[in-house]
């Protein structure tokens, strides 16, 4: 059996100079849903979901347009969320990022990535190859799931702009991390996303 989850971060989104959650892709995440298109054009894709928000739902779309035999779906589990809260044993450092995080935030998130880990992390017969089209907190949860690291640890586990995360689920072993925000499809200028200290 191989079963393997591609993840892959939303393109770039328009300048949020207008301090909106959510809105369109800029130019540039228009060329980076493109790449990675691309990229993983050769991939015989068993299903498809896509985040709801328009970040995400856009990239989907414009990879669908070069991968026909795709079909993305919406799925609020794969939802922009707060996957978990302050824990005691989460290094101080990361305490001013929940100042404006509220409790029904984090709750509705654990709530809404647990879901999300049962459902795509489970086991399924025979091959499988699912594409999630998702943001940057769900997959760095992933990736802590899959690494089985304490619950903070998603904080810093960052994803570039449609940045591509490998996870093989396997029957009667622990899921493996094959390749966590690969950029191999990106040239230097779309390669944004990252903290500004990031080396290219």
């Amino acid at each position: 059996m191989s079963h393997f989850i591609y993840l892959v971060r939303h393109g770039e989104q328009q300048d949020a100079e207008y301090g909106l959650p959510d809105g369109p892709l800029s130019p540039r995440g228009r060329r980076q849903a493109q790449a990675i298109a691309e990229r993983l054009s050769g991939v015989p894709f068993t299903g498809a979901w896509h985040s709801p928000l328009q970040r995400a739902a856009e990239t989907a779309k414009i990879m669908q347009e070069r991968m026909p035999a795709i079909d993305s779906q919406p799925s609020a589990l794969l939802f922009d969320c707060y996957p978990s809260g302050p824990t005691p044993d989460m290094p101080r450092s990361f305490e001013s990022f929940f100042g404006g995080v509220t409790e029904e935030e984090i709750d509705a998130g654990q709530a809404q990535m647990a879901d999300a880990t049962a459902e795509f992390l489970a086991p399924a017969p025979g091959d499988r190859h699912d594409l999630l089209v998702t943001h940057n907190f769900v997959i760095g949860w992933f990736v802590r799931e899959v690494l089985d690291a304490p619950n903070w640890r998603w904080l810093g586990i960052n994803q570039a702009n449609c940045g591509l995360t490998i996870i093989r689920v396997r029957t009667a072993k622990p899921p493996v991390l094959v390749t966590h925000n690969d950029l191999g499809h990106l040239p230097v200028e779309l390669r944004t996303g990252m903290p500004d200290d990031w080396p290219v």
